[in-house]
C-alpha cells in the first residue's frame, strides 16, 4: 500500500523510498531493504514505472552552486565492510561548483565522529557557505529534542555555515552527492582491496586526490575539479584550528538553518517530528522553514517570499 501511494503521487517507489516512508509513518519494527525487496518480488511489483516520468511542476527552492564552496552536498554511505569483517561508514562531500570531493571513512556515526569527519574534509576542501544534507538523525540531533540543535547544526552555526535539510523521502534533491556515491561504489569499494582501517583511510585519501586531480567533468568543459578551482581564483576559507571542536558544542547565539518541506493536504509542517499548522496556500507546495537562532523565530517562505512567522524557542 505504501508503494502504491508513492507510485500514484509520482514519487520514487523502490525499496529505499518505501523504507523511508515507513520510517516517516513510525512503523515498528522497520523491515530491512532485503525484506522489502523480497515482498515486492513476491507480489511482482519490481517493474519500472510505465510511461515517461512526469515532474510535479512544483517550484523547488534549489540551492545553486554558482561559485566555489558556495554549496556542498554531503551524505553518509554505509555501513560498508572490509574483509575481516570490519564495518565502516564513508562521509562523502561534493562542492557543486567544481566537483571536488571529500571522503572521510569512520567506524561509527556518533556525534564526535561526525564532527571529526566534517572537520577533516573542510581542512582539505575549505568551509562552504551552505551545506545540504538529508534528514538522517546524526545530522539534526534527536526527534525527542527537535529544538535541541544537534551537533552538526551547532558546528555549522558556529562557523557561519547555513545548513539545509532536503525533504524526507526525496534523495534526488541531493543528486550530486548521490551520483558521486555510485561512482565511489563502482570505482573504489568494488576495486580496491583493504584489510584494515589504516589501509581504508590511506586508500580513501588516494581515491579523493585522484578524483580531484584527474576526473574530467562535462559540466566543467572537460576540466578536472582542481583545474576548475584554479580558474576560479576564489580564496578559500579553512578551519582555523587543527583539531575539531569537542562534543558537546556550546549553544550558538546567532545564525540560521533551513528545512525544505513539501506540504501535503493536511497543511502540516514537520520540523524533525514537531508539527506546525501552516497557511492553506502552502498545500501541495514546497516551502522553506528557516530557523533564526538569534531571533528565536521560525520563518516560513514560499517561493522566497516570507508568508508566516512564529516563535521558536531553542533549547
Amino acid at each position: 500500500m505504501v508503494r502504491l501511494d508513492l507510485y500514484n503521487h509520482g514519487d520514487f517507489c523502490g525499496a529505499q523510498a518505501i523504507r523511508w516512508e515507513l520510517e516517516r509513518l513510525s512503523v515498528h519494527p522497520l523491515p530491512s531493504l532485503a525484506t522489502i525487496n523480497r515482498i515486492l518480488r513476491r507480489h511482482e511489483l519490481t517493474h519500472r514505472r510505465t510511461g515517461r516520468y512526469e515532474p510535479k511542476g512544483k517550484k523547488y527552492p534549489r540551492l545553486e552552486g554558482t561559485s566555489v564552496n558556495r554549496v556542498h552536498q554531503a551524505d553518509f554511505l554505509g555501513p560498508c565492510y572490509l574483509s575481516g569483517p570490519i564495518r565502516f561508514y564513508s562521509l562523502n562531500t561534493v562542492d557543486l561548483a567544481t566537483g571536488r570531493c571529500g571522503i572521510e571513512p569512520l567506524v561509527a556515526r556518533e556525534s564526535q565522529h561526525t564532527i571529526d569527519a566534517f572537520w577533516a574534509i573542510w581542512q582539505r576542501l575549505g568551509l562552504p557557505e551552505h551545506l545540504q544534507v538529508d534528514n538522517d538523525m546524526v545530522f539534526y540531533g534527536s526527534p525527542a529534542y527537535p529544538r535541541g540543535m544537534g551537533s552538526l547544526i551547532r558546528l555549522c552555526l558556529h562557523y557561519g555555515i547555513e545548513l539545509w535539510f532536503i525533504p524526507p523521502g526525496e534523495p534526488w534533491r541531493n543528486g550530486v552527492v548521490e551520483k558521486f556515491n555510485d561512482h565511489y561504489r563502482q570505482k573504489f569499494l568494488r576495486r580496491v582491496d583493504m584489510a584494515d582501517a589504516k589501509a581504508l583511510h590511506q586508500q580513501s585519501q588516494f581515491f579523493e586526490q585522484q578524483h580531484n586531480r584527474r576526473y574530467r567533468y562535462t559540466k566543467l568543459s572537460g576540466r578536472t575539479p582542481l583545474e576548475a578551482l584554479a580558474m576560479s581564483h576564489k580564496p578559500l576559507r579553512f578551519p582555523t584550528a587543527e583539531q575539531a571542536p569537542r562534543y558537546p558544542l556550546k549553544k550558538p547565539e546567532h545564525g540560521k538553518y533551513h528545512l525544505v518541506r513539501f506540504i501535503r493536504s493536511d497543511g502540516v509542517l514537520d520540523v524533525f517530528g514537531e508539527k506546525f499548522r501552516v497557511p492553506l496556500k502552502t498545500i501541495y507546495e514546497y516551502v522553506t522553514a528557516t530557523i533564526d537562532v538569534k531571533e528565536q523565530k521560525l520563518k516560513l517562505f514560499l517561493d522566497k517570499i516570507q508568508i508566516d512567522e512564529m516563535d521558536y524557542k531553542l533549547f
